[in-house]
C-alpha cells in the first residue's frame, strides 16, 4: 500500500517531497517528531498504534500536521474527522480522488489554515460518499507520549503506577520517574481501560495491579498503599465503594 500510494501522490502531486515512510504507527510517530512534515498519511489499522491513536498523540501537543487517513473500512470516518483529518481516503486511493485531497491540502499549507473543523463532518462526508455510521468504541490507550525535562518519550500505560492532576499538566508516575502530558485527566480517563486503571480521587487515576493494599488513617480517610512507590494516595469518598472487599 505505501509503495502504490507513493505512487498515486507523485502523480497528483509532483512538488510533493516523501520524506520517509513507516511500517507502523510507533515508527510514524517517531518520524514525525524527528521530521516534523507539513502532511502525513495515516491507514487507520496499523500494528503497535492505530493511525486514530496517532492523531490523538500528535494533538497533544498542539503541533498535529495535516492528516490524511487512508483505509480501506469506512466505517472509521466518524472518528477521523473527530481527530481533525484533512480528509479521509478510501482504498485502493483513486488518482482523481487523491488529486482533490491535494487541493484541499495545499490551499491549507498556503493560508496555514487548521485541520478540517469537526462542524464540517457531515458535509465531507457527503463529499467522500461515505455513510455516516456510529463509530465503534474506541480501543484503550496504550502508548503515552511524555515529558520529562527537554526529553519526550513513548511510555507504555502498563508501566504506569498512577496518573494524578497538576495544574494545566497531568502527573505520570512510573516507578523510578515522573513525567508530564498535556491530556487532562477527565480527557485520560476516557481513553483508559476501567479495569486495569481506578479513579480514586477526582484528581487521581491509579493501575489496579499496583495497588497493594488500603488502610484508614487517624482521620479515618481510606488510604491506598502502592507497589512500587512509597506514597500513599488518598481514597475519596465517593469512589471508596472499589475497596470494600480488599
Amino acid at each position: 500500500m505505501l509503495d502504490y500510494l507513493q505512487t498515486q501522490l507523485a502523480a497528483a502531486w509532483p512538488d510533493a517531497k516523501v520524506v520517509a515512510k513507516a511500517a507502523n504507527g510507533l515508527d510514524a510517530l517517531r518520524l514525525i517528531d524527528e521530521l516534523a512534515p507539513d502532511v502525513v498519511f495515516l491507514d487507520i489499522q496499523m500494528p503497535g498504534l492505530t493511525g486514530l491513536g496517532l492523531a490523538e498523540q500528535l494533538h497533544q501537543d498542539g503541533k498535529a500536521p495535516q492528516i490524511v487517513f487512508v483505509t480501506a473500512h469506512n466505517e472509521f470516518a466518524v472518528q477521523a474527522f473527530e481527530h481533525s483529518a484533512a480528509d479521509y481516503l478510501l482504498k485502493p486511493v483513486a488518482i482523481d480522488r487523491l488529486a482533490k485531497t491535494v487541493t484541499k491540502l495545499k490551499a491549507a499549507l498556503a493560508n496555514k489554515t487548521p485541520a478540517v473543523p469537526a462542524d464540517a463532518l457531515r458535509l465531507l462526508l457527503q463529499q467522500l460518499a461515505v455513510p455516516v455510521v456510529a463509530a465503534p468504541p474506541a480501543a484503550p490507550l496504550q502508548w503515552i507520549r511524555a515529558a520529562r525535562g527537554d526529553e519526550t518519550r513513548l511510555i507504555a500505560v502498563d508501566e504506569v503506577i498512577y496518573f494524578q492532576s497538576n495544574d494545566k499538566y497531568t502527573s505520570v508516575f512510573l516507578e523510578n520517574e515522573e513525567c508530564l502530558i498535556r491530556t487532562p485527566l477527565s480527557k485520560l480517563r476516557e481513553q483508559l481501560d476501567d479495569a486495569q486503571f481506578w479513579q480514586i480521587h477526582r484528581s487521581v487515576i491509579v493501575a489496579a495491579k499496583h495497588v497493594a493494599g488500603t488502610h484508614t488513617d487517624f482521620r479515618g480517610r481510606l488510604v491506598v498503599k502502592l507497589k512500587g512507590r512509597s506514597e500513599h494516595l488518598t481514597v475519596s469518598r465517593n469512589y471508596a465503594d472499589l475497596f470494600r472487599q480488599m
